[in-house]
């Protein structure tokens, strides 16, 4: 570990596996749900924000100008099935299981298990109001993407501690 990551306040996590992040650009395990952001497969323009709930596994499913998936009328549709498996890969299939609450029936899991666990329970639709702040920290993180190369500090990064500080 260097330096910086052992004297960092926020612990660094490495993925559970290297993942593409073309079909799910983003995703977090935040708010008490599973939650992110899915590319449309028919339109660049397009992308869809997701999450499930963990416990209640209550979905939502709209487009970034708020109008609602067409394929999340009843059930998961395939952008949030796409969110989960990527949320696997990311954070490891015990670690998702474990946050959303989801037991697999056969004890080992992963995203297939996850996912079956979760539509089991028949989810309802849950609370559209989380789609906003999901997508607003999806574009602040595409804005980190835009910066050029530095070691110096970003301004608004400065609430975390310096290094070697006594608090």
């Amino acid at each position: 570990m260097s330096d910086w990551e052992k004297s960092s306040t926020a612990r660094v996590t490495a993925p559970a596996r290297p993942r593409k992040l073309a079909k799910v650009p983003f995703v977090e395990l935040a708010d008490g749900r599973l939650q992110g952001v899915v590319s449309s497969g028919s339109d660049i323009e397009r992308v869809y924000v997701s999450s499930v709930a963990a416990g209640t596994y209550a979905y939502t499913c709209s487009t970034n100008n708020n109008r609602p998936c067409g394929g999340a009328r009843g059930g998961f549709c395939n952008h949030i099935r796409a969110l989960i498996v990527e949320a696997v890969l990311q954070y490891g299939a015990e670690r998702v299981s474990r946050y959303v609450k989801a037991e697999s029936a056969s004890g080992e899991a992963d995203a297939q298990s996850i996912t079956a666990a979760m539509t089991s329970a028949r989810p309802s639709p849950g609370d559209k109001q989380a789609a906003a702040p999901v997508f607003s920290r999806f574009l602040r993180h595409l804005a980190y993407l835009e910066l050029a190369p530095t070691t110096a500090p970003l301004p608004e990064m400065q609430w975390f501690p310096p290094t070697r500080a006594v608090a």
